[in-house]
């Protein structure tokens, strides 16, 4: 049996989360340690979820005999650093330089990522070379890849647009719950001189419309204090607070089909 590998933004570490704790057919699950896993790995010990931290540098090394046991279905969970969101070029670089590694030691790739501002149109064709080996997965509804992460959890593309067409009066901020936990580091707000980021952005968001945040209700409570991280965030920038139903569906499906892929291949 295979190891699959989700190779994944950190905001959508609690979709990962929720897929793995509802699959019993996992026998093992490994979690790169690359210092972006904490948070994550918190979620899992309180889940009561097992896993094993395998070393960046060891990667090829340690998932050698997983990949190879006709026995056993294993998970390797690889979290990307959020910051890179900043520069388009750098991430996609990253990631390119990721999916070249992480696809030398797994039976297929799952990227918990959408188009992020068209920086991953074309993975899937880039990657295409490695279907009979390690075929490269990004989150994609019925018609194509989602933009992003909020996209993915509203259910896909028409939903996404629907969701912003009715919030169109307004700029309006969608918040899931690891976004409301990462709001400041997102924005690049500055631990040490926070109030003179949070100035910069009270300016930006004067010039660009938004007035609104709106929590996205995904159904996951893994992160704690949604509601309050939210309303602290309208707070700051006198916001009014919406809400907008999301869900899982996407997620599960994208998986469910990647796996069902890699494990028909594998007898």
């Amino acid at each position: 049996m295979p190891l699959l590998t989700i190779l994944s933004c950190k905001i959508l570490q609690d979709e990962i989360v929720h897929i793995l704790e509802n699959d019993s057919s996992v026998d093992e699950i490994l979690v790169v340690g690359n210092g972006q896993e904490d948070d994550f790995v918190f979620k899992l010990r309180k889940s009561g979820i097992d896993f094993r931290i395998i070393s960046p540098a060891k990667i090829r090394s340690d998932t050698e005999s997983y990949r190879n046991n006709p026995e056993q279905y294993t998970v390797m969970i690889y979290m990307v650093e959020l910051a890179l969101h900043e520069f388009p070029k750098i991430l996609k670089a990253e990631i390119y330089k990721l999916l070249d590694e992480l696809s030398t030691c797994s039976n297929a790739i799952l990227m918990f990522y959408g188009l992020c501002g068209n920086v991953f149109d074309k993975i899937e064709s880039d990657y295409a070379h490695l279907e009979g080996t390690c075929p490269v997965r990004i989150l994609r509804d019925e018609t194509r890849t989602v933009d992003d992460c909020v996209g993915a959890t509203l259910g896909g593309c028409q939903e996404y647009l629907a969701t912003l067409k009715k919030f169109s009066e307004h700029g309006t901020f969608l918040f899931t719950p690891m976004f409301a936990h990462a709001w400041r580091e997102i924005m690049r707000v500055d631990p040490e001189k926070p109030e003179k980021t949070i100035k910069m952005l009270r300016k930006v968001n004067e010039v660009t419309g938004y007035k609104r945040v709106a929590k996205v209700r995904t159904g996951l409570t893994y992160t704690e204090n949604f509601d309050e991280k939210v309303d602290e965030f309208a707070e700051i920038f006198d916001f009014e607070v919406l809400e907008v139903e999301g869900g899982q569906s996407l997620f599960e499906k994208c998986y469910s089909d990647i796996k069902d892929e890699v494990l028909v291949k594998s007898h």
